[in-house]
This record gives C-alpha cells, sequence and structure tokens, in this order.
C-alpha cells in the first residue's frame, strides 16, 4: 500500500491498492505564532507561491485553506488580494505535519 508524502494534504487519508478511502483533512490548529497577512496581488489565486516563499515548498499550499476554513472555502479562486488569512509559523507547522 502506498502511502502519500508528509507534505501531502491526502497524507492521513487511508488507501488501499485500488483507491483513496474518505478524505481525511490534515489538522492546522491555530497557534499563537500565527500572523495575520494581508494577501498580495502576486499572490492572487496562488497560494503555491506563497507557501514556496514562507515554507520552501508549494506543495504546502493547502495549509492555507485548512488554517482558514471560513475564510477561504475555495483554496485557490478565494486566495483575492486584500483578503486577510491567518499564517502559521513556518517551525510550528513543520512540527505538527512532521516534515
Amino acid at each position: 500500500m502506498a502511502t502519500y508524502k508528509s507534505t501531502s494534504p491526502w497524507h492521513e487519508t487511508p488507501q488501499n491498492s485500488n483507491y483513496l478511502e474518505l478524505f481525511q483533512p490534515r489538522k492546522v490548529p491555530s497557534a499563537k505564532s500565527d500572523t495575520a497577512y494581508e494577501i498580495e496581488s502576486q499572490y492572487r489565486h496562488r497560494p503555491d507561491l506563497l507557501a514556496n516563499v514562507l515554507y520552501d515548498s508549494p506543495k504546502l499550499w493547502w495549509v492555507f485553506a485548512q488554517r482558514n476554513p471560513s475564510t477561504l472555502k475555495d483554496p485557490i479562486f478565494d486566495f483575492e488580494p486584500g483578503l486577510i488569512i491567518y499564517i502559521p509559523n513556518a517551525s510550528v507547522l513543520k512540527n505538527t505535519l512532521g516534515i
């Protein structure tokens, strides 16, 4: 049975040899070290670019949606300039995800 990498949003979703089971979202809990961030125009619809700048990995784009579920219903098209989201601290996030 294959498993997804620790940077994947599907890392904790069970799977068998043919398909994934029901999606088990990864938890990105709030922390005191989180910072409020206003999305800048160069990141419009591009959470992967911001994740690459903040976490050195575009694969962590999904973290913003998991940390801000009431703000980012659609993790791509809701990622608009001027929107304020909470950004997890890089070291806390990597420790939480086991990266």
